[in-house]
């Protein structure tokens, strides 16, 4: 692969990076805004689809859920908590790709840059098992006694997510290691 097809295909990643992370934040506050869009089309992103989707619609065994005004913008602030972590991490990936493209291959700040992404994914499921229990008292605090929900979900989507997180982080430490390498056999050159 010549290095002018890799650095298109960097580009393209980028864009693709980009749009990843507009159309997640804009998915989730649209299941929100629209919650047909979950129960019908099986759309909804990470905490909004385990609660909004699954569960309150599972417990009042509607197809249609109207929650107040307020209590829909505090869910889409509260389910975007951990999205925006991801976001960050996802923007350096994008910036990571980008440098990429120029050709910064062996450069401290590219695996800084991997490290934050790694360390962005760790972020995420730790806010997303943390916002839970939070969204699921606000979702249901207008339902009667009994049916009101505090939910905590563990499942094995997260322990992926840290292991791969974890990984990420070492191959961004061994990375930057490689760079500083590179960098001192430059300088005896």
């Amino acid at each position: 692969m010549t290095s002018n097809h890799l650095a298109q295909i960097s580009q393209r990643m980028a864009t693709a990076t980009l749009a990843l992370i507009i159309s997640m934040l804009l998915l989730n506050t649209a299941v929100w805004l629209y919650p047909n869009l979950g129960t019908t089309y099986g759309l909804g992103f990470g905490l909004t689809e385990r609660l909004l989707v699954d569960r309150l619609l599972a417990a009042t065994g509607e197809q249609t859920v109207s929650l107040p005004w307020w209590q829909t913008l505090g869910g889409i602030l509260l389910s975007s908590v951990p999205l925006l972590a991801l976001a960050c991490g996802l923007n350096h990936l994008r910036r990571l790709f980008q440098s990429y493209a120029r050709g910064e291959y062996f450069s401290s700040d590219a695996a800084s840059r991997l490290g934050k992404v790694g360390w962005a994914v760790a972020i995420w499921v730790v806010l997303d098992f943390l916002c839970e229990p939070m969204l699921s008292a606000w979702v249901t605090m207008n339902a009667p006694v009994g049916e009101r929900l505090i939910t905590l979900s563990v499942t094995a989507p997260s322990f992926v997510a840290l292991f791969l997180a974890a990984c990420i982080s070492v191959i961004a430490r061994i990375l930057h290691e490689a760079s500083d390498l590179d960098s001192e056999s430059r300088s005896f050159v």
